[in-house]
């Protein structure tokens, strides 16, 4: 087989990509709880018949979380790219208005219909479609073709992703390619870093009608909050390419995931989710707390953030805080040779540019960034995400096979 024959293998790959992904939907792999053994299971016997010289293996890291490796090898020694995906999605919730069955895996109007086929049940369908291609004809490359997809990414990837890195060595690889949601319009090589944080107030019970006598635990938290805004004045000292890709993506992809989405992409954002304080608007709280989100563009390390709420936080009287959850920003220079490599296959695929970003939302990609991998995620767009109805749309699915297929070839075709 030429390299054009292999083209023509990926645009001709619907009917199958369409089966698999339909065959992934129809097996519950909700998270919470977090069993994906029936559906790691299903895609396991999935490469089996369609990528038979491949190994595969799985790996069962807490009771229901298992995860699937897949291996295939190219004509001689050569450089290994990992394709990556994880078979957990939101729970069913089969109370909500849902229209078809879903688990159906429906087809109606171009669209593929149930749960996790837009997050990430039919990105995992586009890699293996892509694996297999590989897997078909070794004779077109060197190396390795390597396929994770981890049984648990919606708990923060501890026992999914992280896991196989640590103890699985073809885990590890030269670049990663991940097709969680996304568009295929924007190419994502980078995503923003977090620190969930709980604050306590303490402050003292007292009457309403005698605050003299009482320490308003609400009024105390309610400055330790506008404290915890304030990060939002950080300024980044991101390197100049993540800017120039911020600026230069946004007219096509804003319009994809809203104005201003640049604007938060480059700065701290200060999300307060959860307040919790007082039993009647008659009495004097003696205690609140609070839960809040905060994103850290490239340039604002956990480190920097983290200092700036010390110097909010701790001279105020009656708060104390916590960490719960922190992960650094991200990425993969936007010039290395996968992102330049998967833009010009995309672009071709689309016939239009593809536009390269950074990715709001965070992803399994840290886990690889934060192990100096080069990774990007190339995904469909998600419709209905954890709702009724969520649906991926078939041509966007298509598009992203044949991106991951191609991108694949050409890093693998050349000398490591």
């Amino acid at each position: 087989m030429t390299r054009d024959a292999f083209t023509a293998a990926a645009a001709a790959c619907l009917p199958q990509l369409v089966g698999i992904a339909r065959r992934l939907v129809a097996v519950a792999s909700p998270n919470p709880p977090g069993d994906v053994a029936a559906c790691a299971r299903e895609a396991a016997a999935i490469l089996a018949e369609i990528a038979p010289s491949a190994r595969v293996a799985l790996h069962e890291t807490a009771p229901g979380i298992v995860n699937v490796v897949a291996v295939a090898a190219g004509h001689a020694p050569g450089r290994r790219l990992v394709f990556n995906g994880h078979l957990d999605t939101f729970p069913v919730n089969e109370a909500l208005p849902w229209t078809v069955a879903p688990l159906g895996g429906e087809l109606r109007d171009g669209r593929l219909y149930g749960r996790g086929a837009a997050d990430m049940k039919g990105g995992i369908a586009a890699s293996i479609t892509a694996f297999a291609l590989l897997a078909a004809h070794p004779a077109l490359w060197r190396g390795e073709a390597v396929l994770t997809l981890a049984g648990d990414e919606e708990s923060m990837g501890t026992l999914g992703t992280k896991w196989l890195l640590d103890n699985v060595p073809e885990a590890t690889g030269d670049a990663v390619i991940i097709g969680d949601a996304g568009s295929p319009r924007v190419l994502r090589f980078g995503e923003k870093g977090f620190l969930w944080v709980e604050l306590d107030a303490a402050g003292r019970a007292a009457h309403g009608a005698h605050v003299h006598l009482g320490e308003n635990a609400l009024d105390r938290l309610s400055v330790a909050l506008d404290a915890v805004r304030s990060l939002r004045g950080l300024r980044p000292e991101a390197p100049a390419g993540v800017t120039a890709a911020i600026a230069a993506a946004r007219a096509v992809s804003e319009p994809l995931s809203g104005a201003g989405e640049a604007e938060v992409l480059g700065s701290v954002t200060v999300n307060i989710g959860r307040v919790e304080g007082g039993t009647s608007s008659n009495l004097v709280p003696a205690s609140a707390r609070a839960a809040a989100d905060i994103r850290l563009p490239v340039g604002v390390p956990c480190a920097v953030a983290e200092a700036a709420l010390h110097a909010a936080l701790d001279a105020l009287p009656g708060i104390t805080w916590r960490v719960l959850r922190r992960f650094e920003p991200n990425h993969t220079d936007p010039e290395s040779e996968l992102v330049r490599l998967a833009a010009e296959v995309a672009a071709g695929v689309l016939g239009e540019p593809c536009a390269v970003n950074m990715r709001v939302g965070g992803s399994d990609s840290r886990w690889f960034r934060m192990a100096g991998l080069p990774t990007i995620v190339y995904g469909p767009t998600p419709h209905n995400m954890g709702g009724a109805d969520e649906y991926a749309v078939v041509a966007e699915l298509h598009q992203v096979a044949q991106v991951h297929a191609m991108t694949a070839l050409a890093f693998l075709s050349r000398p490591a």
